[in-house]
């Protein structure tokens, strides 16, 4: 079970963004739990320019096989127009925070109207 596990990471503007992100995400059963960590600082390069920007880090526990409805949930979601999602596998955990994983990320819609 461990290597069926996955940590993504994604980055949003602020924590006003990424609360209703990692919601929605929730809703549709992609992810079993999201993260938000304080306002980090990130620097790269963007459209030939150096950026310098205040976002959040975001981290997004779920299933390897939920990745595919992840990835078109943030080409409809993500106020990005390029989103960081990088998944990292997991390759040991606690059983039963694993099995919690599993059960929650099922990819079935249980919040749709």
């Amino acid at each position: 079970m461990p290597d069926a596990t996955v940590v993504v990471l994604t980055t949003l503007a602020s924590e006003e963004e990424a609360v209703p992100f990692v919601r929605t995400l929730l809703d549709l059963r992609l992810i079993a739990c999201g993260t938000i960590l304080p306002p980090a600082r990130s620097f790269y390069r963007w459209e030939g320019k150096m950026a310098d920007e205040r976002e959040v880090v975001v981290l997004l526990k779920t299933r390897r096989e939920r990745l595919d409805g992840l990835k078109e949930a943030f080409d409809r979601l993500h106020p990005y127009d390029t989103p960081e999602l990088l998944a990292l596998p997991v390759h040991a955990g606690l059983p039963r925070y694993l099995g919690w994983i599993a059960a929650e990320a099922t990819g079935e819609n249980a919040g749709a109207s």
